[in-house]
């Protein structure tokens, strides 16, 4: 995930956290599991570094979804089902990005599923090559250089290396 900036350089870091201590919304229909961030009024203890909404979304056929305007960033990918848009039917597979400001109804035609996220937008434009994400294209020649030279840590308990892409 992208960083802000003042966080681009914050060590790698990994917690596993349960199923049953994130929270969930279930009633009308719908079980939403909040995975990282705030939504509807819940937050997932998952550590963050800005303002994000990460969540998976279960529908029952009939049900809707309203996605309000909390976070001027935010979209949803379609995993299972078909659902409908303001008079648009959408299917599996699909990312959608919605536009700020809008709140945003999604309706299931069928039993559906899909991840629902977003956020704050970033404090500028962000590079992205392989595994590196920074807001500087030298950084991520230093970190390709870093990478094939060895300079990561590995991951613990696997001794695995995976080489740069050509």
């Amino acid at each position: 995930m992208a960083l802000p900036k003042q966080h681009e350089e914050t060590a790698p870091d990994f917690t596993h956290y349960a199923a049953e201590v994130l929270p969930q919304i279930d009633g009308e229909g719908k079980t939403v599991r909040i995975i990282a961030g705030s939504l509807f009024g819940k937050a997932s203890p998952v550590k963050t570094l800005s303002p994000l909404f990460y969540a998976d979304a279960a529908l029952d056929s009939g049900a809707s979804f309203l996605l309000n305007n909390d976070y001027d960033e935010r979209g949803i990918y379609l995993l299972e089902g078909d659902v409908d848009i303001h008079g648009q039917r959408f299917e599996p597979g699909r990312l959608l990005v919605f536009s700020s400001g809008d709140e945003i109804t999604i309706k299931a035609v069928s039993a559906a599923r899909f991840v629902v996220f977003g956020g704050e937008p970033l404090d500028g434009p962000r590079h992205v090559w392989w595994n590196f994400v920074s807001s500087s294209r030298e950084r991520i020649e230093q970190a390709k250089s870093d990478w094939q030279s060895g300079r990561f840590a590995p991951v613990p308990g696997d001794p695995e290396f995976i080489p740069l892409p050509e």
